[in-house]
């Protein structure tokens, strides 16, 4: 393997930021210092970073409560088992006197790493403050109210709000103590198995082991989670036992951890690659492109030759695994002769003969905006420019980390890639308000359907749960039949550990990695 420069440097640094842990991985000990001494895991994770909205591990800011849960900092009050049912975690129990009133009993003798018990008027604090900074968790919990005594809390939303105990499992409601404030660099107190002694944004996060944890021991003194955003050096990192497992890995480097010197844990989710079309360009506001797009793009070739089989395509922005999934709905099929036919009805032809289509003198081009965080993404736009180009559309990349600022920019883009957990809550409506609606946080496209809108209502304030799969799949077809979205694939999720660890499991909602279960493998202990 030639290294460029770029990489070998990338490499270097991760080897001095690994040597500054402890010059060991895995639990081996090491004492350059007392502070340093005790068992060390190292993560490397391709996307910690403000690329994705993950600057640090504050729940109350953007969506860095993906990395509070994630590295087992923060815990919310319910949580998601294997099979995606709901569980108390903080909380033991609730109770819903009627439509709007929620009672939630909290567990006892759960207390920060501040040393604060948490109590009803701790978890008060935290919620009243995450409603008033952080808009998506105001629209999504809808709170009008809340009363606390003893551990004992009580919950008052505007409206019905079928989904309200879904919700507060998102990553967000990692519940923190707002006593004890959120520091500058937006380090928390929380109520994990880890606490985090350092953060450098988009770079590293130290974490040691909280020995008060209220569920059993930590498995390891001390973590640290680096951020690797290029694939190639993550690869090599884990290669060379720099780092003890993987997030992120690209499935090209699979087959170089597949023997007994490492662990894959794997299992489907609702993370989906898809196509946001911009309904403010002039191109993409054409329903023969958009639809053209649909069909020109070769889904279950993008999954079997570029994602080797890592995946499977995608209907709609859910799997088939759920009720409302794949299955139950109807997307356009890949037919690059039918797309073709199609333009040419709607007047773009290849006058001048040159592969591209033009219409009124402009040529078909597709500003298509990515980002390189998630390995798959730059190949889903490689695969698309290729199989786009078949049918006389031109597709130009602007693959960049710069990504959240350029989506807001209508003029920057026709179609923007992204990747997202769809239904982290096991339940349809979190896709469609988050990306679908006029109230709607990243309706990047600026996408209206007033039908959509109507089953939308329809589906906030429905708390069966068949009616609620019944509308999920009107509203999937509403906005397929739009070609508003083009739903690519869906991921098949793996982490990738080294033998000498243990307990680092993939979960079909991407939110558990870090637990106090997470140990040195010859120290496991018994279940």
């Amino acid at each position: 393997m030639i290294i460029n420069k770029k990489i070998a440097s990338l490499l270097l640094t991760l080897c001095l930021a690994a040597g500054a842990v402890s010059g060991c991985s895995s639990g081996r000990n090491s004492s350059p210092s007392d502070e340093e001494e005790g068992t060390v895991f190292i993560l490397g994770d391709t996307t910690f970073n403000p690329e994705n909205e993950e600057p640090d591990v504050n729940p109350h800011n953007a969506y860095s409560g993906w990395a509070c849960i994630r590295y087992g900092i923060g815990e919310t009050l319910f949580r998601y088992s294997d099979s995606m049912e709901i569980e108390p975690w903080l909380a033991t129990g609730y109770e819903r006197t009627d439509e709007t009133t929620w009672n939630i009993t909290l567990r006892e003798g759960v207390y920060f790493t501040s040393g604060r018990q948490m109590d009803g008027e701790a978890v008060k604090e935290c919620l009243e403050h995450l409603i008033q900074v952080h808009d998506r968790a105001r629209g999504d919990l809808d709170i009008v109210s809340i009363t606390a005594d003893g551990q004992n809390l009580t919950i008052q939303t505007r409206k019905p709000n079928p989904t309200f105990l879904n919700k507060l499992c998102d990553p967000y409601g990692c519940i923190i103590d707002m006593e004890a404030g959120i520091r500058d660099d937006g380090i928390v107190s929380a109520t994990g198995p880890y606490q985090v002694r350092s953060l450098i944004s988009g770079e590293k996060l130290d974490l040691v082991q909280n020995e008060d944890y209220w569920n059993g021991t930590p498995g390891f003194e001390r973590i640290q989670v680096l951020t690797i955003s290029d694939g190639d050096t993550l690869t090599m990192a884990l290669q060379a036992g720099e780092i003890d497992a993987a997030y992120g890995m690209p499935y090209a480097s699979y087959p170089l951890f597949q023997n007994e010197n490492y662990t894959f844990s794997s299992c489907p989710t609702s993370r989906t690659f898809f196509l946001h079309m911009n309904f403010e360009s002039e191109i993409t506001r054409d329903p023969a492109v958009r639809r053209a797009i649909a069909m020109g793009i070769d889904k279950e070739g993008f999954v079997n030759r570029l994602l080797d089989g890592n995946g499977y395509p995608a209907a709609g922005p859910f799997p088939s695994t759920f009720s409302f999934g794949g299955q139950a709905v109807q997307a356009r099929d890949y037919d690059p002769d039918g797309a073709r036919k199609l333009l040419e009805e709607a007047g773009w032809t290849d006058t001048d003969q040159d592969g591209i289509r033009e219409k009124n003198g402009k040529k078909l081009t597709i500003k298509w905006l990515t980002y390189p965080s998630r390995q798959e993404l730059p190949l889903l736009a490689e695969f698309a420019q290729a199989a786009l180009k078949e049918i006389g559309i031109e597709v130009s990349i602007n693959n960049t980390a710069d990504h959240n600022r350029l989506r807001e920019d209508s003029g920057a883009w026709d179609v923007y890639a992204s990747a997202m957990v769809t239904a982290p809550t096991g339940d349809p409506e979190y896709f469609f308000a988050t990306h679908c609606l006029d109230s709607s946080t990243v309706n990047n496209g600026h996408y209206h359907n007033s039908r959509l809108e109507s089953l939308a209502s329809e589906l906030a304030r429905t708390f069966d749960p068949d009616s609620r799969s019944q509308l999920a799949v009107q509203m999937q077809q509403v906005i397929l039949e739009d070609d508003a979205f083009v739903f690519c694939s869906h991921l098949q999720m793996s982490m990738i550990s080294r033998s000498s660890v243990t307990g680092l499991m993939a979960h079909p909602c991407d939110y558990y990695e870090i637990t106090a279960g997470l140990a040195p493998a010859s120290s496991r202990r018994s279940e």
